[in-house]
C-alpha cells in the first residue's frame, strides 16, 4: 500500500526528503513527514491510496489529542469488523481508512490489539505519552521492514534505499549474510548486505526510546510450532480448505480502487481467481509471455492461463517480454530488491505489475503461499521419499550424495538428482535445511578472497534455520518442519520480499489470500499426509478445487519461472558478466578470488560444471555493491536512472 520510514534519536532532518524520494515509487499518490526534533522523532510516509482516497487517509496520521502519530504500510482486511466494535463503544471516526482503525484500536488496547489484526502490515507508532516509538511487522513478513541501531540513533524503512540518507554507521558489508546469499540465492534470517542494517523478523515488534531499542518482542508464533495436527478426516478437511480459501479471497477484495489478479495457469493463482470472480465477475487477470524465456523442455504456462481464463469467463491481459529485455532489466532488479537476490523470477512480477498499473489496476491478488502451506515444491517430494532411503547407514547415504553429485549437471535430471541427494549424509534438521541450499560450501569457499574466508571462520549458513527448528516440537513430522521453514524463511526472506519490492516498483500492491491468518491456522491443523501424498503435492487443495477448475489445470506438472539463465550468461548477459567479474573489478572489490572465479566461468562454459546460478549470484553481489556502496552521492537517484 505504501512506504514508511523514520528515525529516533539524533538524525539529519535534511536527509528525510531524500529518503522519501528514494521510496517514492511505493506511494505515488501522496507523501508526508512528521518531525519533532525536540523529541528526536521523525516519521515519513509515501501513499498508494487503496482505501479512503480522501485527505482523511493522509499519513503520518495524528490522533485527535495529538498524542499518537502513525505511519502504516499494508492492509487490515478485518478493519470493518474492528471499526464496528470500536463504534459500539462510542469511538467516533473522521474517515473510512483502515489506518484510522489501527490508530484508534491502539488507543483502546495498546499492542494487545496485534493478534486481532488479519492483514499484511508494517507500521511505526510514536506514543508521546511514554516517548516510545513502536515498530511492528506482520505475522508472516508479507510487508518488509528494515532497521538500524547504533550510538543512540535508530532508523527504519520499508526499503534499505530509504535508510541510506539517514544512516550514520559505516557502510560495511556483512560477510556472513554474503555467504548466505551465495548459498541460497537469498539470505535466511535477519541479515542484509549491510552490517548495520537488519530485517525486523516477521511477527515481532520493537520499542524504541531516544534512539535505542529497549525491548524486542514476538507477538506471533507459527501455528506449526504450537498446534497439533487433528485426526485425519479427508472429506471434512477438503471442505474446510475450500471454504477457508474462499473466505480469504473475498475478504481481500476490499478496496476503493479496482482489484485484479495474477493468473499463471497454475493451481494456486487459478484457485484465487476462481473465488475472486464470485464477487468480482469482471476481475481483470494478468500474465506474462516470454518468447525465448525458458530452457528447452520446460512447459509453457501461457496456454494454461488462457485455458483457465476461458473456463472462468474472465479477461486476461498478457505482457510479452523477450529474453533480451528480461536480461537487460537485471540491474534494475537488484536496485529495486535492495538485496542481491540471484533469482530472475522477480522480473515476472515487475513486468506484470507494470502492465496492470498501465491498465489502471493498483491491487493484484497473488497465489503466493500455496506451496508453503500445502506443499508443492520438489523438495517436498524429496522429504516424503526420504523414508525409503533414510534407513541406509550414514556412510552409505554420504556415498549416495557423492554419486549424485557426479551426475551430468548440464541436464535437468542430473541437477535435480544432485539436489535431491545432496544432503543424504545429514541427519535431522540439518537434512531438512540442506534442501534450501543452491550451492554447497565446497563450491563457494574457494571463490571467496582469502581474507573473507578467514573472517567467516566456522560460520554455518543454515544456522538461522536450525535455531528456528530447535524451538519446534519434535512430534511434528518432517514435512511439517519443512513447511515451517518455508513459511518463516523462504516466504519472508525471498518470495514475499521480491513480490512486494517488484510490484511496488510499479506502484501496485500485491495481496496474498493463501496467507490469510485464518487459513494459516487451518493449514497447520491438517495432517501432513493430506498435503503431500507420495509424489502428489497439495493433495487436499487439489481435491478442494476439483469442482471449480479443469482437471488438466489442477493436476498439471508444477512449473516455475524457468529463465534460461545458462543461455543468458553466454548471450544476453555475457558482456555484463565480463565487466562485473573482470579480474580488475574483483581485485578492487576484494570479496572474491579472481582466479577461482575465472575457472568457474571456464568450467561453466565448457559444461564441466553447472555454475550458472553461482556466477549470477556473484554478479548480483557486484551490482549491489556498485549501486549501494559506490557513488554514494548518487544513491537516492540511481533508481530513476535505471527506468
Amino acid at each position: 500500500m505504501c512506504g514508511i520510514l523514520g528515525a529516533s534519536g539524533a538524525f539529519d532532518a535534511l536527509g528525510l526528503p531524500l529518503s522519501l524520494v528514494a521510496i517514492g515509487h511505493r506511494g505515488p499518490d501522496d507523501s508526508g513527514l512528521y518531525i519533532d526534533e525536540t523529541a528526536g522523532i521523525a516519521l515519513g510516509h509515501t501513499r498508494l491510496a487503496i482505501l479512503d482516497l480522501s485527505p482523511a487517509g493522509h499519513q503520518p496520521m495524528v490522533s485527535d489529542d495529538g498524542q499518537l502519530v502513525l505511519v502504516f504500510n499494508g492492509e487490515i482486511y478485518n478493519f470493518r469488523e474492528l471499526r464496528a466494535t470500536l463504534e459500539a463503544k462510542g469511538v467516533a471516526f473522521r474517515g473510512h481508512s483502515d489506518t484510522e482503525v489501527l490508530l484508534r484500536l491502539y488507543q483502546a488496547e495498546g499492542l494487545a490489539m496485534l493478534p486481532r489484526l488479519n492483514g499484511i502490515f508494517a507500521f511505526a507508532l510514536y506514543d508521546k505519552r511514554s516517548s516510545d516509538l513502536f515498530v511492528v511487522r506482520d505475522a508472516l513478513g508479507v510487508k518488509p521492514l528494515y532497521v538500524s541501531e547504533g550510538d543512540g540513533h535508530f532508523v527504519f524503512s520499508s526499503e534499505i534505499k530509504g535508510m541510506l540518507p539517514l544512516l550514520r554507521s559505516n557502510m560495511e558489508l556483512d560477510v556472513e549474510a554474503l555467504l548466505r546469499y551465495l548459498t541460497y540465492l537469498w539470505c535466511p534470517g535477519d541479515g542484509t548486505p549491510l552490517a548495520c542494517v537488519r530485517k525486523l523478523s516477521p511477527g515481532h515488534w520493537l520499542r524504541v526510546r531516544n534512539g535505542q531499542v529497549v525491548e524486542k518482542n514476538q507477538w506471533f508464533q507459527s501455528p506449526l510450532l504450537r498446534t497439533r495436527a487433528r485426526e485425519s478426516d479427508s472429506p471434512r478437511m477438503v471442505a474446510e480448505v475450500r471454504d477457508g480459501l474462499r473466505a480469504a479471497v473475498h475478504r481481500q477484495l476490499v478496496a476503493d480502487v479496482p482489484v485484479g489478479a495474477f493468473l499463471s495457469g497454475g493451481l494456486d493463482s487459478s484457485a484465487i481467481v476462481a473465488f475472486a470472480r464470485e464477487q468480482a465477475p469482471q476481475i481483470r487477470c494478468f500474465t506474462i509471455a516470454t518468447p525465448g524465456g525458458r530452457d528447452a523442455g520446460e512447459a509453457d504456462d501461457l496456454p494454461y492461463a488462457h485455458r483457465v481464463a476461458r473456463h472462468l469467463g474472465v479477461s486476461l491481459d498478457v505482457v510479452e517480454v523477450d529474453s533480451a529485455r528480461m536480461a537487460g532489466a537485471v540491474e534494475r532488479m537488484v536496485w529495486q530488491l535492495d538485496e542481491p537476490l540471484a533469482d530472475p523470477a522477480p522480473l515476472n512480477v515487475l513486468f506484470i505489475s507494470q502492465l496492470a498499473r498501465d491498465q489502471g489496476i493498483k491491487v493484484l491478488l497473488s497465489g503466493a503461499g500455496g506451496d508453503d502451506l500445502f506443499t508443492g515444491y520438489r523438495r517436498h517430494v524429496a522429504v516424503g521419499l526420504g523414508r525409503w532411503w533414510r534407513w541406509m547407514p550414514r556412510r552409505a547415504r554420504t556415498g549416495l550424495a557423492g554419486l549424485a553429485g557426479r551426475l551430468d549437471q548440464r541436464t535437468g535430471l542430473g541437477r535435480r538428482a544432485g539436489k535431491l541427494f545432496a544432503g543424504a549424509g545429514l541427519i535431522g534438521d540439518e537434512y531438512l535445511a540442506s534442501y534450501f541450499a543452491w550451492a554447497r560450501p565446497e563450491a563457494i569457499m574457494p571463490l571467496l578472497h582469502r581474507d573473507v574466508r578467514e573472517s567467516l571462520g566456522k560460520v554455518r549458513p543454515e544456522q538461522p534455520m536450525l535455531d528456528f527448528l530447535a524451538d519446534m516440537p519434535k512430534v511434528r513430522p518432517d514435512m511439517d518442519r519443512m513447511l515451517a521453514l518455508e513459511q518463516r524463511f523462504f516466504l519472508a526472506d525471498h518470495n514475499l520480499t521480491y513480490t512486494d519490492k517488484m510490484s511496488m516498483a510499479a506502484g501496485v500492491e500485491v495481496r496474498v489470500p493463501f496467507l490469510d491468518m485464518d487459513l494459516i491456522e487451518l493449514a497447520a491443523s491438517i495432517p501432513a499426509g493430506l498435503k503431500q501424498r507420495g509424489n502428489e503435492g497439495k493433495w487436499i487443495l487439489k481435491k478442494a478445487m476439483e469442482p471449480y477448475l479443469p482437471r488438466d489445470v489442477i493436476y498439471r506438472p508444477k512449473t516455475g519461472f524457468g529463465a534460461p539463465l545458462r543461455r543468458w550468461l553466454n548471450c544476453e548477459l555475457r558482456e555484463l558478466m565480463g565487466d562485473l567479474l573482470a579480474e580488475e573489478s574483483l581485485r578492487r572489490r576484494g570479496l572474491f578470488d579472481p582466479g577461482a572465479v575465472q575457472r568457474l566461468i571456464v568450467d561453466n562454459e565448457s559444461g564441466h560444471q553447472d555454475g550458472a546460478y553461482l556466477l549470477f549470484s556473484l554478479m548480483c553481489v557486484e551490482i549491489w555493491c556498485r549501486q549501494f556502496l559506490d557513488d554514494a552521492g548518487k544513491r537516492s537517484t540511481f533508481g530513476s536512472q535505471l527506468e
